[in-house]
């Protein structure tokens, strides 16, 4: 039986929602392994003139205990 942990992310992004959520698990593998999912828990952006100048990620990423 695995034995999986749950931890909270949050990520940014000058590009896009995805490469904010593929920076989060690029940064958090270098100290957490066995990553098996993201969860997007919640979305949101700055604007700035009218337009999104940054892409922001509130992550779960659930990871199995060895």
């Amino acid at each position: 039986m695995a034995v999986l942990k749950v931890i909270e992310v949050l990520s940014s992004s000058k590009k896009s929602w995805e490469d904010a959520t593929s920076n989060a698990v690029k940064q958090a593998s270098k100290s957490v392994k066995n990553i098996r999912s993201v969860y997007v828990q919640d979305q949101s952006a700055v604007v700035e003139n009218g337009k999104v100048i940054e892409y922001r990620m509130n992550l779960k990423l659930t990871f199995e205990v060895k």
